[in-house]
């Protein structure tokens, strides 16, 4: 499947579960899910879940991503920094559909909800559509730019684990609907996609093919 047919059905996807969640049709099963995430209450995967939330609240939130973004940029990868931080632009797309859709946050008593520092409304997870933008072009750009070796894969690897456990931690925590999450990941991966193919088109490998059509 091409890049643009990726970020295509992922709009669309975003799109037709917006008009379900705006329709109330999945209160039902928003519930059901949080309850059944709730009840893995096993120390070890409590903990997962928190660590994999930790990085997207403030203030760590605030300096992990510029953090990153020197990194690239102290090594000399200018480029690599400018679309970090390109990457980091999930979350002003999350606080726009925040303002615009304004669904409300699941509250008790219906589901167990954690202490956090949160502010906003619920859909769609803003945790989640930063991750997948951010952290899923770091991993990107990681692949891209390590040498094949453990370093690489493990970097990869931790990266994707991140991205699998922010969605469930988000629902396990009460801080979001199921619905808030799977709308986060679809409308992350298509930014996501539409990054790498931005970066892609303008290597100095891939102006030349496009002027030269090859």
């Amino acid at each position: 499947m091409t890049a643009e047919r990726v970020i295509g059905t992922a709009l669309a996807a975003f799109a037709a579960l917006l008009a379900v969640v705006r329709a109330n049709r999945t209160a039902a099963f928003d519930l059901a899910m949080t309850l059944k995430l709730q009840a893995l209450d096993h120390p070890v995967v409590a903990e997962l879940l928190r660590l994999a939330s930790w990085p997207g609240f403030p203030p760590q939130s605030r300096l992990i991503p510029p953090a990153i973004m020197l990194a690239w940029w102290a090594r000399g990868r200018r480029r690599a920094a400018a679309f970090q931080a390109l990457a980091w632009g999930g979350a002003a797309i999350s606080t726009g559909v925040k303002a615009l859709i304004r669904r409300p946050r699941p509250l008790p008593p219906e589901v167990r909800v954690v202490v956090a520092p949160l502010g906003g409304t619920s859909f769609p997870s803003g945790h989640v559509l930063t991750y997948v933008g951010f952290y899923g072009f770091l991993g990107f750009l990681l692949a891209e730019h390590l040498r094949d070796g453990a370093l690489r894969n493990v970097s990869v690897a931790s990266l994707t684990a991140l991205l699998a456990l922010v969605g469930p931690s988000r629902i396990q925590q009460g801080h979001h609907w199921t619905t808030d999450v799977v709308a986060s990941y679809l409308l992350g991966l298509a930014y996501l996609f539409a990054l790498v193919e931005l970066y892609r088109a303008t290597t100095p490998r891939g102006v030349l093919s496009r002027l030269t059509g090859r």
